[in-house]
Parts: C-alpha cells; structure tokens; sequence
C-alpha cells in the first residue's frame, strides 16, 4: 500500500468517525423533514439556529446563484452565520425530501458540548485548508492571466486572517465589463 492510499484512507475513516459523531452527539434534538423546494434557511435571515443535515439534499445558493449541494449527513448547517453573528450570507433549499436535527439556540449548543463545537472547527478547518489549496493551484496554473491577479492578494489575506472581524460578501465589481 502506497502512502498516499494509506492517508486516503485514514482521512476516510476520519470522515466517517466524525459523521457518525455529530450524527450521535445531536440526536436529543428534534429532527424536522422538508419536502422538495422548502426552504431551510433564508439568505440575510437571522442566524443563531444550526442544522445538522440527518439524509437527504440540500442546494445552497447565494442571490439566485447554486454554489454547492450538501448531502453528507452529519453536515453541519448555519454555523458560520451563528460563529460570526452575521444574517444567514445564503439560502438553503431542500433538493429532495430532506431530514435534519435543529438547534434554535446554536449558540448554548456549542458552549454545551465541546466535542460538537470540535467536530465543527475542524470541518471548517478543512473548508477553509481546500479553499486555500485550490486558490494556489489557481495561482500556479493561472497567475499571470487577466482578472485572476487577485489570487495573490486573497491567499495573503487568508493567510493573515486574524484580525477585524470578516465581513461578508465580495470586494469585487459586481458586474465587470469583460
């Protein structure tokens, strides 16, 4: 068995570890179903509720814009919004019949259970490490092209980030004339 093999496999069984964790830790919350097209979670709606997702999939869209479907369970749902104290910065749509433990009060749920609030900051830890990894590779592959100069600047300041708080959204022009 090569290294390689042998990480996959333990960053797997990891996953797995921690989804079957989360999907343990929460099931004395009440579990909510939702049918195809309701909605979970408001884009600029209140934060402090976090979902666990139990089966099924989700969309998430930013504006009318899908950016990612959620459908591992144990997936974690409104923690960025409940950590930053930020309104939800998306709308979450039931893509199939869908079923999820809730938390109202996200915020108690953390400070309770710390082994929750672990498996959470490590989630976000490899988000933020992909999102890192990818913006590099873009880097290297596409550095020198039009419109992607702004590459370097966001792994610097991905790298450095500890200081204000982040606010959502993009620095961008909204509509670019290409």
């Amino acid at each position: 068995m090569t290294a390689e093999v042998g990480d996959w496999r333990r960053r797997r069984q990891r996953t797995i570890r921690a989804v079957t964790d989360m999907l343990t830790l929460v099931t004395h919350l009440p579990e909510v179903a939702f049918d195809r097209g309701d909605v979970v979670i408001n884009e600029g709606g209140e934060a402090g509720g976090l979902w666990v997702l139990v089966s099924g999939k989700l969309l998430v869209r930013k504006g009318d814009v899908p950016v990612n479907t959620i459908d591992r369970p144990g997936a974690v749902i409104g923690e960025i919004s409940l950590l930053l104290g930020h309104a939800h910065g998306a709308t979450i749509e039931a893509m199939e019949p869908t079923r999820a433990r809730y938390a109202r009060d996200g915020g108690s749920l953390l400070l309770g259970n710390p082994e929750i609030t672990r498996l959470i900051a490590v989630g976000l830890a490899e988000r933020l490490n992909f999102v890192t990894a990818y913006l590099a590779d873009l880097k290297h592959q596409y550095g020198d092209a039009p419109g992607l100069s702004m590459v370097d600047s966001v792994l610097t300041r991905l790298a450095q980030r500890q200081g204000a708080p982040a606010r959502s959204g993009s620095a961008r022009d909204p509509d670019p004339e290409y």
